[in-house]
This record gives structure tokens, sequence and C-alpha cells, in this order.
């Protein structure tokens, strides 16, 4: 097990808000090394203690269970160098006197620096072997950029020494899909084609741009969260069974997918596909404003697109897969619709009526599997048979130690596990994809539908959303 970490954006939102706390519980559970070692890097000329100070009262916001000796505990494994991450020099000079250990670099930075502080790294001996990389995605922000980051950094440091981080698969419920696909003969039967309609898969945030709108107004909604988590999620469900479970079985079959999916072509673009950006509205009572992106800028931030794989096993079935801010709830869900009974004998409700069963995978907030079935009911008259649906919930016991997705990251990457992990030919072909996609709405001037915020995105996008979910109010007020 590895046992020191190089923490590049030590002073950046997502490492003082999950990074340093994954790292807090990790220790307190005894997971760590005893001479785990922290080097916390970041632009802001403080020293240790002062960055201590800093990152201290966040620790007890983000963990206000643990005790003060595992946070003190913690911060004394830390101590923290002032780097300017475009300079190649000063980011070597900040890691070489700990290159003797067993390293990993993480690096929670823009991708914009990957290469600038990659170089710095090898420079510095802190990429030779056993050293290993924990990168951030997005891997770029197209094909292009994608290319470049991979073949460059690939030049300092093997493939198999390079971990490529999607938060989304260090989550216990996205895992669960596997065990739910692959483990029961139920869903096994019938995951293809043959019995399943549609597929949908929404990851809505009720949150807006805030705080994050250089990034966003270069990425948008299908850079930021399609070509990641959702084309992660769509693996999952989509995927062949592996041979094994070892990483590189998994991912190969992950590969197969993207690379199976069909390019949107601009002549289906209004069709298959939906983009908006949100106007002023409220969400739980409370007033939001509209995101106002830089002048030039026209990214969406809510993206609906439905996808096709060109393979045997779903051939002809819809995947919609859609994404948003500013939406009503913040909800990650996957919904597969089976087609309806081959004959249908039942009086009531009318065929055209009956409501088809569906399987709900709700990952968060919370984890829940719902399966909805029908079941009879006696009719008033007579003789005649009524069908109900009937909601089967197997809610997640509560109560359970689950480790958070930065947890089981970390504690994989230390131990050189890759299944949770991106390989670099994962990238390339999920960029391929989103670059059609964009390139489609591009070449068809396909237009940004506004939606106020707290709504379900445009009402073009009801088309794109799963059942359950209510539909965008056209009329609502700006």
């Amino acid at each position: 097990m590895h046992d020191t970490l190089f923490l590049f954006g030590a002073t950046g939102d997502l490492a003082q808000r999950y990074l340093f706390p994954s790292l807090l519980r990790l220790l307190g559970d005894g997971l760590l090394p005893e001479d785990f070692r922290i080097r916390a890097l970041a632009l802001s000329g403080h020293d240790t203690e002062a960055f201590h100070d800093i990152l201290r009262p966040r620790l007890q916001q983000a963990m206000p269970m643990a005790s003060q000796e595992d946070i003190a505990s913690l911060l004394r494994r830390i101590d923290y160098r002032s780097v300017d991450l475009r300079d190649v020099d000063s980011v070597a000079a900040a890691v070489s006197d700990l290159v003797d250990r067993r390293c990993v670099s993480y690096l929670a930075i823009p991708p914009g620096l990957y290469i600038s502080t990659c170089e710095g790294l090898a420079k510095g001996g802190a990429l030779a072997a056993p050293a290993r990389l924990m990168l951030e995605k997005p891997i770029g922000s197209d094909s292009e950029s994608a290319e470049e980051i991979i073949t460059t950094i690939g030049q300092w440091i093997d493939e198999d020494r390079v971990f490529r981080l999607d938060h989304y698969l260090g989550k216990a419920a996205v895992q669960n899909l596997i065990a739910l696909r692959f483990g029961n003969t139920l869903l096994e039967a019938v995951w293809n084609r043959n019995y399943i309609e549609s597929v949908h898969i929404l990851v809505a945030e009720s949150e807006g741009v805030d705080g994050r709108d250089a990034y966003y107004a270069r990425s948008g909604a299908l850079r930021d969260m399609v070509q990641s988590h959702i084309l992660q999620l769509l693996c999952m469900v989509a995927m062949e069974p592996p041979a094994s479970l070892e990483a590189d079985r998994i991912r190969d079959e992950k590969v197969k997918v993207l690379r199976a999916l069909r390019p949107l072509d601009a002549k289906h673009a209004a069709r298959d596909s939906v983009r908006g950006r949100y106007t002023a509205g409220s969400i739980n009572g409370q007033a939001a404003q509209a995101y106002q992106p830089p002048e030039g800028s026209d990214v969406e931030t809510f993206a609906g697109v439905t996808a096709h794989i060109d393979n045997w096993r779903w051939s002809g079935v819809p995947f919609h897969l859609v994404t948003g801010k500013r939406l009503p709830e913040r909800t990650t869900r996957v919904v597969v619709t089976l087609k309806p009974v081959t004959h249908w004998l039942f009086e009531r409700p009318q065929r055209a009526q009956a409501a088809p069963n569906r399987l709900v995978f709700q990952l968060q907030p919370q984890e829940n599997i719902e399966l909805g079935l029908m079941s009879s009911l006696a009719g008033p008259e007579w003789g005649a048979l009524e069908l109900q649906p009937l909601e089967l919930e197997l809610s997640v016991p509560t109560g359970l130690h689950r480790r958070i997705a930065y947890e089981r990251l970390f504690l994989d990457a230390f131990n050189g596990n890759h299944t949770l992990f991106v390989r670099d030919d994962e990238v390339r072909a999920a960029w391929a994809w989103i670059d059609s996609v964009a390139d489609a709405w591009k070449a068809a001037n396909l237009p940004l539908e506004p939606y106020p915020a707290g709504q379900w995105g445009p009402a073009n996008a009801v088309d794109f959303l799963p059942q359950g979910v209510d539909a965008p109010d056209s009329g609502a007020s700006e």
C-alpha cells in the first residue's frame, strides 16, 4: 500500500469538502499506513500552520462526529507547500524530497494544468515506478484536448499506474448495478431488447452554476455531466457480462458500449436532443437567479439526448439521458421500462391504459429500488377482473457503514486496484460520442430553450424525462 499522497489543489472546494474528510475517516478506521503522509500543494502562500488553521474547521464541519484526536492525528501528517502549477521547476522542487517513498499524486485541479503539473512531477522524480497518478475527470474538453493530455502524460508514466477518477464509480449504489444485473437470474433473463422498451438515466441537480462560472462557461451540461457521470451509468446498465471482475475485463465491456453508441446526426438533433438554460425562478420557495454566462458563451445548463446502442442486446432500445441544473430536486435515477405483455386478458384497465412494468434504481439522495407490477383487484361486476399498479419497494437498510465515493477510490488507488477507474481508451470513446452530439447541435443550430429555475427543464424536455417526473410547465413565469 502506498504511503505518501501529494494532493494538488489542496485549498480548493473539492479537497476541503470531500478529499480531506475522506482521508480523515480512513485514518480513523485504521485503513491507512501508520507512517502515512500528505503533502498539500496549492498556489496560496500559506505555511503549514496557517493551512492547518484553514483546514481544521472545514474538517469539523464536514465530519462533526470525528474526534479531536483523529483530526489532530490527520493534521500532524499534513505539511503544506505553495507551488505554481504552471512552473515545472516549482512543482519539481515541491515534491523531490519525498520521492524515495511510495507516492501517489492526486490532481484536484483544472485539466488545463495537468500537463505542466505532470511534467514537474516527472522532473522531480514523482512519476517514476512505483509512483501512481490520480486524475480528476474531465480529461480535457473534447477529443483533441483529451488526446493531448493522455499522450503527453503517457510519456512520463505507464497507463497501469494512472487512475482516472469519476467519483460516481465510487458510489456503492452504482457498484450495486453490477451486483443486481449479474447476480440475479430474474434480471439476467430480461435484460435485452426482447423485453426492455426504454431506459431513462436522469441526473438532476437543484443547485445552480454558482461558484463554477469560469469552468461551466467552457463546458456546459453535456461536457460536465453527460460525458462523465451519465455515460458511466449507461455503461453499467448496458455492458455485456464481463468474463470476471478483474479490472480490465470490466473496462473492456464498458469500452464496447461506448464504441457502439450511434453518433448523433444533425438531421435528427432536434428530434433526439434538447438543450436549455435556466432563467429566474424559485426552488422550494427560495428565489433563484437566472444563469448569466460570460458574453459569447453558448453553454447549456440542461441537456437531454436519446442515445442508441447499435449492438445485438440493445438494438432499437432508446436510452434517454437527461441532466440539468436548477431542477426541482437533486436526484439520480435509472428507470428501466419493460415491454407490455404479449396477450392482454383483462377488462380493466384497457391494454393502452395499463401501466408497464418498471424497475427504478434510485441512486441519490437515497438508495432505493422500486419494481412496478400489476396486481388483481376484483371488479364491481360479477366476473370482472381489474388490475391495479403494485409498487414493490426494496429500500437499502439504513445504518450501514457505507464508504463515501472518495474513500473507496482512495483505498483502491493506494492498493493498485483499477476496477473503478477509467482507462485511456474509455476516455477516447466517450469523447468521440460527445463530440458527435456537440457537432450535431452546432450544424443544426439547435437553440437554447429557456426554463425557469425549479422546473423540469424546457417544455419540450418531456419526451426525455422518465415517467413520474412532472412534465415541464411551458407557461411558468420567469
